[in-house]
């Protein structure tokens, strides 16, 4: 990356009918532990990042239960868009690389932690 260039992150769903893009870092990084976030996510936590809305901008046709996008033909779950708020949360392993450089600063819902967590 150029010095004062932006960085660019892409992602999508499994089947590629979804694509988006974020410019720039992360406001924030976390695990949530809630019984919705497993649910959704079908495993023990959530991984997630939230950008700045203008960060953001996706192409391919998304569906939405209870705020969550996702994608209609292969049902990857992909983000949370909450334009009054400014912000895009967008779930991690929906990213194209693997996100090694986005440690989570903090978690939600850790009365529902697995203690066998590191």
């Amino acid at each position: 990356m150029e010095a004062g260039s932006e960085r660019v992150r892409s992602g999508g769903c499994s089947c590629g009918a979804v694509r988006f893009r974020l410019r720039g870092e992360p406001i924030r990084v976390g695990l949530c532990h809630c019984a919705d976030c497993r649910k959704v996510t079908g495993s023990v936590f959530l991984a997630f990042a939230i950008w700045p809305w203008a960060s953001f901008e996706s192409t391919g046709e998304t569906r939405c239960w209870d705020g969550r996008s996702f994608c209609p033909t292969c049902g990857s779950r992909l983000f949370s868009l909450r334009e009054e708020e400014g912000e895009a949360e967008i779930k991690l392993g929906c990213l194209d690389e693997a996100p090694m450089d986005l440690a989570p600063t903090y978690e939600l819902w850790i009365k529902r932690r697995e203690c066998w967590l590191p």
